[in-house]
């Protein structure tokens, strides 16, 4: 039997690369090879080039680079990605390809930090944690193992020098409410725990049968119930151009002045300057943000500034999981592509 070339990009478990070998001659292309952040899209299109079976990881592929390799022969297109935005759709539906990706690859992973963001937010812990680094609220040097016979042992009387004053007094999840913009697979992930928390979710999805939010002991929500009632609401929406700065001022005027945003989607849902305006002028009370317009966040973004925002760099969606879960669901649509076997993980080409 002649073996059909694929060029990987990402890896993929060894049980399931051991089948694939059975029918192909297997090329190691783009970060996989060179790693992450070293591959730019002409170095990929040129790896890849006279595939019968591309699989990519972050690399980009725009509509010259996969027509280019759908006229040398590609016949299969695979993004190890949740979202695979770093493909050109049009061009792929040209082509009359389908779209393999790893759908809630790593919900478990954001979810989990995004529960993490709605605890360091309510209860100000970067605040707080920095202030100490920096030195604010702590005592004279001595000998640290000197300890005196206190039972009872704080930070003193609570005035205007103690931390509670100075970084602000939190609050609990426990009885709160979450909205959920998004009902998707990491949203789902958001709410289950959330639940645990003891908080009521009210979940926004117009396109979600609202049974099966119910399933899951949430409410289905319209978006000015959802916005109004909630006193954290997490961002979990596709980034498509129907979604492109839909989180704006006209949210934010909806909101309560003491709720809370999450976001670990992606920045481009969000009208910027509506948010940053939003945060200064207390039109909400706070955010925790993993993702930005631009990245690296440029040192002067004033979302670095604010005190009632928590900022970290994009580690939302990365654990030493991850590539395990996306590599075992996108090696089985080759080996399903391969023995002629329908795909499971298919992007809904939008025209």
């Amino acid at each position: 039997m002649d073996k059909k070339k694929m060029a990987l990009c990402t890896p993929i478990p060894e049980d399931k690369l051991d089948v694939i070998k059975e029918y192909c001659e297997v090329t190691v292309c783009g970060e996989l090879k060179h790693g992450k952040g070293n591959v730019t899209e002409e170095m990929t299109k040129e790896e890849c080039m006279g595939n019968e079976l591309v699989v990519l990881g972050d690399e980009y592929a725009g509509a010259q680079t996969i027509k280019e390799w759908a006229d040398a022969g590609m016949k299969f297109l695979g993004v190890a990605k949740g979202t695979p935005a770093t493909v050109d759709y049009d061009a792929i539906a040209d082509a009359g390809l389908e779209l393999s990706y790893t759908p809630g690859r790593n919900r478990v992973a954001v979810a989990e930090y995004t529960i993490g963001l709605m605890i360091a937010s309510a209860r100000n812990m970067t605040l707080s944690a920095a202030g100490l680094l920096k030195g604010e609220h702590t005592g004279e040097a001595c000998d640290i193992y000197d300890v005196p016979d206190v039972k009872n042992v704080t930070f003193g009387p609570l005035d205007e020098k103690h931390p509670f004053t100075d970084y602000g007094v939190g609050f609990e999840l426990y009885g709160k409410k979450l909205g959920i913009a998004g009902y998707g697979a990491i949203g789902r992930e958001v709410a289950v725990r959330a639940k645990a928390f003891g908080m009521e979710i009210l979940a926004y999805d117009p396109y979600l049968d609202s049974e099966k939010i119910k399933a899951d002991g949430a409410v289905p929500a319209d978006l000015d119930t959802m916005l109004s009632e909630s006193d954290i609401v997490s961002i979990h929406l596709p980034v498509i151009p129907a979604t492109k700065g839909t989180v704006n001022k006209e949210w934010f005027s909806k909101m309560k002045r003491t709720a809370l945003l999450i976001n670990t989607a992606r920045a481009y849902v969000i009208d910027q300057k509506d948010f940053v305006e939003a945060l200064q002028n207390k039109t909400i009370g706070g955010a925790a943000v993993d993702v930005y317009w631009k990245e690296p966040v440029p040192a002067n973004h004033p979302l670095l500034s604010m005190r009632n925002v928590v900022c970290t760099p994009h580690m939302a969606g990365l654990t030493t999981d991850v590539d395990g879960w996306s590599g075992k669901m996108m090696g089985d649509e080759v080996i399903a592509y391969l023995k002629g076997e329908p795909r499971k993980y298919l992007w809904k080409l939008r025209r």
